[in-house]
């Protein structure tokens, strides 16, 4: 008995534990299909996927020395050109008179630098006060053609921003941005000494957020 039970408990243990393995190989070959169809359809190498957080990269910000001292010079240059702004005796018409106003010394422009210059070749800032007539306009720009670099405009007055009173007269250029290349615009007709002055204060702002050596350095 004890020899004929041997076998039969031996065949019944089989019978008992077949049906677990068969399950658990089965499970096996799922995840073996799985992994292999993720590997497939992947586009990255198995051993480049890595689930470790990536580092940050620093940031673009230039902090070379090279960025430090350009951007230094460029401060000296502008507070040096904002300072010691030399505009040109260029009126037109009676916006012109406003002009001379901010000279006198109620309003005293010689304490901002700026001071007024009879030639071209020593200004950078042409002032249009007054009416630009189709007659004047190549003059206009024969004198701009004439300052240095660089160099700013300010359109003061209605007449000179956008022909104001004479918009629709056939003899008046309706604004001389369209010969010119215009930085600040006063209104006003006529614009005050104080609204003159206060527009020179704007373009000294202007010129003091210029950064015409770091664009050189960048190039």
């Amino acid at each position: 008995m004890a020899a004929l039970a041997a076998p039969r408990l031996a065949m019944f243990g089989c019978f008992s534990t077949r049906p677990i393995s068969v399950f658990a190989v089965h499970q096996r070959s799922l995840h073996n299909i799985a992994k292999k169809d993720n590997t497939t359809t992947s586009l990255v190498p198995v051993r480049e996927q890595s689930t470790a957080v990536a580092a940050a990269k620093p940031s673009a910000v230039a902090t070379s020395k090279g960025d430090y001292v350009v951007t230094k010079l460029d401060d000296v240059l502008n507070w040096a050109r904002r300072s010691s702004l030399w505009p040109m005796t260029f009126g037109l018409a009676c916006c012109a008179v406003e002009m001379m106003h901010m000279a006198a010394p109620r309003y005293d422009m010689d304490r901002f630098g700026v001071v007024f210059r009879a030639s071209p070749r020593q200004s950078d800032v042409m002032i249009v006060a007054g009416t630009l007539t189709n007659k004047m306009a190549p003059a206009l720009r024969k004198v701009f053609d004439q300052m240095p670099e660089p160099r700013y405009v300010i359109s003061m007055g209605s007449c000179a921003n956008g022909g104001g009173y004479y918009h629709y007269s056939y003899s008046v250029v309706r604004g001389c941005d369209r010969i010119v290349p215009v930085d600040i615009y006063v209104p006003g007709c006529p614009p005050t000494a104080e609204a003159l002055l206060y527009g020179t204060l704007q373009l000294q702002k202007k010129i003091k957020r210029e950064r015409k050596i770091k664009t050189w350095y960048r190039k």
